[in-house]
């Protein structure tokens, strides 16, 4: 009897581990409990983000990267196109989608306040199609919970309500997802076109998803190669039309500048920033530092920004040589710096600086490493082939954070990675406990 019951007690072991380890099965459609659960769950996460928009309805712009988006938006609404704040000279500090989308909500005297709504409304639809992605990789259940942690997950909505790129870039990373999926599943050229046309606005956002372009070409092909399909039909039209989506802002700039400027001017004041002694030593060790910008004995206000970029590039490469062996000390404060365990202080810092709460900047700490541990736990449930494109933001935050800065800023585009994988492993562990109780009653001697 001893060894039957332990023989049963380890199959049940055995089945629950196996649950735990499968991928949850997709369903089709939620259930009639599980939509009304998804709804509520997305009635949260608008009630948040519109309560933190009201909550900075009077607040006037702090002196950061917002400055230029919205002075940016209103000179398109007055039919200056890009040009510097300042001077009357060419202007490509950012990407041109942020200030773009602002345009179109720059009214009245105080229009900051109706530009913030751009990200408060780009923060609401990521809830929404997290939710939705979460229950196509993992099924209904796990897009209840992706919604649940995406409406309240403060390393997201903080970020709405800002006059910055990050809801916005997360919005078109998550949709990068939702294409790359209907490009292996479907392969239509709809999903091709709106695949490359999300990967080009993404790196109209933010100029580092730049790099998510290649990779997600890489894995698109792996993928059609394993399936002994051709890749070549495939990967033509997404690079075509990612090309073509940034092709007119490239021009653009190519006909302006003195010097040669594809995307930005500001890769160079991020590498000048990320490469001095206040980043190199100290407490903003791993970080970036404007007092390293202003501080170039060099700078002028009306000078030529591709000029400006060029020497300060030129600098920052320079600062690199000449301190080869602090560099791998410094990749490394920069890598825990993006997963919050170096630095702490100096990140609430730059987030209370970008206009983020300091208590909801804290919130943000706390929640990041439960949230990743889970997200861990959850890519081991997936398809090799689901998993490495849920994975692929996070390679372009791992290479930006080694070659620039760790910041809360950079990580963002790998959120919406996180949060889906998070729900999987969730997801996993709660069928693996029911697998555990219905095997437990099963057990039990009928009377």
């Amino acid at each position: 009897m001893r060894d039957s019951h332990s023989r049963r007690k380890t199959l049940t072991r055995a089945g629950a581990l196996r649950a735990l380890r499968s991928p949850p099965m997709p369903a089709a459609e939620f259930s009639d409990r599980q939509l009304r659960a998804f709804r509520a769950w997305l009635l949260v996460g608008i009630a948040i983000r519109v309560g933190y928009w009201l909550s900075k309805w009077n607040q006037s712009l702090l002196f950061n990267d917002s400055v230029y988006y919205s002075g940016q938006a209103y000179q398109l609404v007055n039919g200056r196109w890009f040009r510097e704040l300042f001077v009357d000279l060419p202007g490509a500090e950012h990407g041109p989608l942020t200030s773009t989308l602002m345009a179109a909500f720059t009214w009245g005297d105080n229009y900051v306040r109706w530009q913030r709504l751009v990200t408060v409304l780009c923060g609401i639809t990521l809830v929404w199609l997290l939710g939705r992605l979460a229950a196509r990789i993992a099924g209904p259940r796990a897009g209840v919970v992706a919604t649940a942690a995406a409406a309240i997950s403060p390393n997201l909505w903080m970020n709405d309500g800002l006059i910055m790129s990050e809801s916005i870039s997360m919005l078109l990373v998550a949709a990068t997802l939702w294409f790359a999926l209907d490009a292996v599943e479907r392969g239509d050229r709809r999903s091709l076109l709106l695949l490359g046309a999300m990967l080009g606005l993404g790196t109209l956002a933010r100029s580092e998803l730049a790099l998510l372009a290649p990779l997600v070409l890489l894995w698109l092909g792996i993928d059609r190669r394993r399936r002994g399909l051709p890749f070549i039909p495939v990967l033509v039209p997404v690079a075509a039309i990612a090309g073509l989506v940034v092709l007119p802002w490239v021009a653009f700039n190519l006909a302006r500048f003195e010097r040669m400027v594809l995307l930005t001017t500001n890769e160079a004041p991020a590498w000048l920033g990320a490469n001095c002694p206040e980043s190199y030593h100290g407490d903003g060790v791993g970080g970036w530092s404007l007092l390293c910008v202003v501080g170039d004995p060099e700078y002028r206000t009306d000078e030529e920004a591709s000029v400006r970029s060029a020497r300060q590039r030129a600098l920052a490469v320079q600062y690199v040589r000449d301190n080869l062996e602090d560099v791998p000390r410094v990749v490394a404060a920069r890598v825990g710096r993006v997963l919050d365990l170096y630095g702490l202080n100096d990140l609430i810092k730059q987030d209370v600086g970008e206009e983020r709460p300091r208590w909801a900047a804290w919130a943000g700490v706390v929640t990041f490493w439960p949230i990743a541990i889970a997200a861990a736990v959850g890519a081991r449930q997936l398809r090799r082939r689901t998993r490495w494109l849920l994975l692929l933001p996070v390679v372009v935050v791992a290479t930006t954070t080694v070659l620039v800065y760790g910041g809360h800023r950079i990580r963002s585009s790998a959120e919406p990675t996180l949060i889906i994988l998070a729900a999987v492993a969730v997801t996993a562990a709660v069928e693996a406990r029911r697998y555990c109780s219905a095997a437990h009653r099963s057990e039990r001697p009928s009377t």
